[in-house]
This record gives C-alpha cells, structure tokens and sequence, in this order.
C-alpha cells in the first residue's frame, strides 16, 4: 500500500502595493514637508519628554542633586504607594470633577440651542461676546473672578445681600464652598464648548425635523428624538476633552492660593501636587512618578468612556 503524496502548501501571495507615480510621489513630500513642524514638535515638546520623565522615575535626579544620581529602580512608586497625599490630591481632583464635568458639558449645550433658536434677535452679536473671555489673559481673568467672588465687597455677594441673603458664602475661602466658587470661574471660559456644540447643531439635516413635525413633535420631542441623538458625538468629544481637562486642573487654585491647597487641603489637586514636586520640593524623579500615574488614570478613564461610547453615541453612517 502506497502512501498518497499531500500537495504542497500554496504558498501566500500578498498583492503587491501599486507604485506611485512621480506626481503622488511630489504631492506626498510637500505633505510631509508641510506637516514636518507638528511631527518634529511633537518628538521634541511631547514624546521625547515622555520618555525622558518614565526614565526619571527610575532615578533620584531632582533640581539640586545633592547626591550622586544613580539608578533606583522601582523605589519611587513604592514610596508613591505609601504616600497618602497622592490618594487625597486624586479624590479631590474626582470630587471636583462631580461638580464641575457636567456643568461644562451640558451649559454650552443649553447656551447653543438657545442661540440657534430662530426667535432670538442678534445671535451673531452673542456668539462673539461669549467667545471673547478667550482673549483676556488667563491670569488676569482668574484675578477678576476673585475679586467678583470677594465675601465682602464681591458682585456677586453684592447681589444676593441685595436679594435677602445676609450671609453669603466666602466661596474661595470656605472649604464647602469653593468647588462652587471654582466652576463659576470655570463658567466663565464655555464659549469654546459653545461654538463647537453650535457646529454640531448646524450639521443636523433639516430633513430630520421636517419628519418629525409632520409626526406632530413639539419642540421638546424633537429635542429629545432628534437633536440630542444626532449631537450625542459632539457630547462625547466635549465629555472626553472636558475630562482630561479636569484630571490636569492646577492653574487657577495656583494664582489663588499659591498652590497651598487652601482651604483646608481641598484645593490640592493631583496636577498641583506634582507641580510642587517639580518646582517646590525640586524631586523631579518623584514628580515624574506621580505625573505618570495621573496619565495612567487618564488612559483608563479614557478607555472606560470610549467602551461605553457604543451604547449612546450614534453615528449617522452607522446602521
């Protein structure tokens, strides 16, 4: 009996990618010729930076190197664990983050549609008064806001003595308060959310609430059938941007307070934190250790929204 020879494996061919004629070979190096700033800023300002930082948390290097730099290992991050400042300065970053993601993602939302209603006279005049704060110096604009928020001869106490209240609150210096007195500043800076939840509201076909008037929607059916889930992308962008805006807040509790964390410790966030170790306590191998768990936190966050995107973002090419 004759054993049956098997026929060889047919080996894989890959198509093979077409050439590029001379004229998509000039078009693609003018391409990379115009895009080479951001691909060199990006090496130089953001990934070389990475690495160098993740290299940092294995050594002792700090600003004044009073001892040799030697290599150290895993030392920082166990020090990091054993560092109940960490813990603290992340659970006030999530609990500011409570109060202020939501107010900076639905008011734009409330503002836009406001300003895209049909009834309102000027709209064009308004979308260039919200947009303006972004011209104002940051530093000077947070001053201004601490000056309105004054307990004793603030605008806004002024107000609401002027309406019964005798007792305003000391919203920056009153550890109940100053979330509160942290996101009216925060309020201050929308326009940006606004002009891009305006975009969003402009892409919407018109189609779409012609139908849905013929069926007899109002204005709050169409609303909920119509706008809000052709604008849950544009949500999702503002949620995810809004996020990791708020994980990196440090810079207006710095100009108020000098990063002291006052009142209280309730204003030491995670971002501040490592700023004092980088420029306060000079440790830049500590402050690279806990910089890069708040990127770790980031991603995780990020990654966590992405996965439930799925379930109420709805894209409009998608079945």
């Amino acid at each position: 009996m004759t054993a049956i020879p098997l026929p060889r494996r047919a080996r894989l061919r890959l198509p093979r990618r077409p050439r590029l004629s001379h004229l998509a070979l000039v078009e693609a190096r003018w391409g990379l010729l115009f895009i080479s700033p951001w691909i060199i800023g990006f090496f130089a300002f953001t990934l070389l930076p990475m690495i160098a930082t993740f290299g940092f948390t294995l050594t002792n290097i700090s600003l004044d190197q009073k001892a040799p730099l030697a290599f150290v290992g895993l030392k920082n991050y166990e020090r990091m664990l054993n560092d109940v400042q960490v813990g603290e300065s992340f659970l006030v970053t999530l609990r500011f983050a409570l109060i202020a993601l939501p107010v900076a993602v639905f008011l734009p939302l409330l503002v836009a549609l406001l300003l895209n209603s049909r009834h309102l006279k000027g709209s064009s005049g308004f979308r260039v008064l919200i947009f303006l704060p972004y011209v104002v110096p940051f530093v000077a604009g947070v001053l201004i806001w601490e000056a309105m928020l004054n307990p004793a001869s603030g605008w806004i106490n002024e107000f609401l003595r002027a309406v019964g209240i005798e007792n305003p609150p000391d919203w920056l210096r009153d550890s109940t308060w100053v979330y509160p007195g942290l996101v009216f500043i925060g309020v201050w800076g929308i326009g940006g959310g606004i002009i891009i939840y305006l975009a969003g509201l402009k892409g919407i076909p018109t189609d779409y609430y012609d139908a849905a008037r013929i069926d007899g929607a109002g204005y709050f059916a169409q609303l909920r059938y119509v706008t809000v889930p052709l604008l849950t992308p544009v949500i999702f962008y503002l949620l995810v941007l809004g996020m990791v805006e708020v994980l990196q807040y440090f810079l207006v509790p710095l100009v108020l307070n000098q990063g002291t964390g006052e009142p209280g410790g309730s204003t030491m966030f995670l971002n501040l934190y490592i700023y004092k170790n980088f420029f306060g306590y000079h440790d830049l191998a500590y402050g690279s250790t806990v910089a890069w768990f708040l990127f770790g936190a980031t991603l995780i966050i990020t990654l966590v929204l992405f996965g439930t995107a799925r379930r109420w973002v709805y894209y409009a090419g998608e079945r």
